[in-house]
């Protein structure tokens, strides 16, 4: 990407060449700052050997963690696939060609090749484990929601009588993620079933076209908030995401698109001062809530939009009001039908405990975790938000389209550790957290040499897929 990597190219010494550096002020200081970056991720390194190490430990002496491959729900599983050279050929283009065609494709270009090469690189690390077993029967498995479209022949009835089925020793209760989710996530699957669109291949297939689409979302965010080149260099690590291991195949990429969008929407509605755009990220912020409990939390980054665009929307006040009405349309209609979200969230926590999360001890999950979203992020983020970090912490002198970016990456950021400290994401949070996760790569943004940052990024998700079978 050109103007990210230029600094570095003047170095006059490198981190381990045994001499100190030398040169103008302004090389010193990229000097040290890469070695930070370096640091910073080898810091995060350090955190997943340590969660495996000791997950591995907890769980050899305990059984308590209920994963074969702590941190993640994964078991130990070397193999190659019919999707392994499609990866890696999609992941050496955007290595090799990603940072030069985002700085100079047309706008409308580059959005069209991100969410097919989103695809690409999805689909392919999907294939890594085969048709049937990365695709089709992902959600076929007996947690997950194409096992009760048979239950929703008649889906008012279906609605009014959800709750009665989340409790362990109620009839006939709803697998894990079923009863994990209110019905939206369910009714999904039970309209493609509707429409002819059946089965696990479908399903899948509907989770990967629409989840590669929210790296779109965020770059029209990150372009109307901040400003397109920060948005250009921000998209190859978007694109070449090692989420995508857990993004094909499962329903969490699709709830993490209609997030997305509902945060791309607001910020279109706002610069651009449009009542349209305004109800329809209304409509989508509603359904989000109805897709999974703790994506409620998203609303931290619709704030930030909103704290962002405070002078537009201070211009446009009446912005607000489509906006809350298309919040309110779908809360109504599921209410109207029958579905109390809130019983159903208590009763979800109840369920909770009764399973494997009262059981898994919250000491190891609470960092632990963090290593999961390491994992899923990979070790550019960690560096890019050590960059973040110190960027808005000397605000004052930084620019504002950096600021602005910052803030929005730290409204991610601090959605995600309450997530975390609320003890309801102990374990799966590799797929739980990838609403949040996709906010947090524009830190990468901030990195000098993407090229070097992008292959350890796309060389962290072959491993994964590689090592390691992914499920839940």
């Amino acid at each position: 990407m050109k103007g990210c990597a230029t600094h570095d190219e003047t170095l006059t010494s490198g981190p381990g060449d045994g001499k100190r550096p030398t040169g103008p002020p302004s090389v010193l200081r990229v000097t040290r700052s890469l070695r930070r970056d370096l640091y910073t991720a080898g810091a995060a390194g350090v955190l997943v050997t340590a969660a495996v190490l000791i997950g591995r430990h907890i769980q050899h002496t305990h059984h308590t963690l209920f994963v074969d491959w702590p941190p993640l729900l994964a078991f130990w599983d070397p193999h190659l696939g019919p999707g392994t050279p499609a990866a890696v050929l999609v992941a050496t283009a955007t290595v090799v060609y990603g940072p030069a065609l985002a700085t100079r494709l047309p706008w409308r270009a580059l959005l069209t090749l991100a969410w097919a090469t989103a695809m690409a690189w999805i689909w392919s690390l999907a294939l890594i484990d085969g048709w049937h077993r990365g695709i089709a029967r992902r959600l076929t498995t007996r947690y997950e929601y194409l096992q009760v479209i048979d239950r929703f022949h008649d889906i008012p009835a279906a609605l009014r009588d959800f709750t009665h089925h989340i409790l362990l020793g109620s009839p006939d209760h709803w697998p894990a993620h079923v009863a994990g989710h209110p019905p939206g996530a369910t009714l999904t699957f039970v309209l493609l079933d509707r429409i002819g669109l059946r089965g696990g291949g479908w399903a899948g297939a509907w989770c990967i076209t629409v989840g590669a689409a929210a790296c779109v979302a965020v770059l029209i965010t990150i372009r109307a908030l901040a400003d397109e080149q920060r948005a250009r260099h921000a998209a190859p690590f978007l694109v070449l995401a090692p989420a995508a291991v857990w993004m094909g195949t499962s329903a969490d990429a699709y709830f993490a698109a209609v997030a997305a969008w509902a945060v791309a929407l607001l910020a279109l509605a706002i610069t651009r001062g449009s009542l349209w755009w305004a109800g329809g990220s209304g409509l989508l912020f509603g359904l989000t809530c109805y897709l999974s409990y703790g994506l409620t939390l998203v609303a931290l980054i619709g704030a930030a939009v909103l704290v962002l665009g405070r002078r537009e929307l201070r211009e446009r006040p009446a912005l607000l009001v489509p906006l809350l009405a298309g919040a309110a349309v779908v809360p109504a209609a599921f209410t109207l039908a029958g579905f109390d979200w809130w019983e159903a969230y208590h009763l979800l926590v109840t369920r909770y405990y009764q399973g494997a999360g009262g059981i898994r001890p919250y000491g190891y999950w609470v960092w632990a975790n963090l290593a999961c979203a390491v994992l899923i992020t990979g070790l550019a983020t960690a560096a890019g938000l050590r960059r973040t970090g110190a960027l808005l912490l000397r605000h004052r002198t930084a620019s504002r389209a950096d600021v602005r970016l910052g803030a929005l990456v730290a409204a991610a950021l601090v959605a995600l550790l309450i997530a975390d400290l609320s003890g309801m994401s102990k374990a799966e949070t590799e797929r739980i957290w990838l609403p949040f996760a996709l906010w947090l790569y524009p830190a990468c943004a901030f990195l000098p040499r993407p090229r070097a940052w992008l292959a350890a990024q796309a060389l962290l998700a072959l491993l994964i897929n590689h090592l390691l079978r992914t499920g839940w």
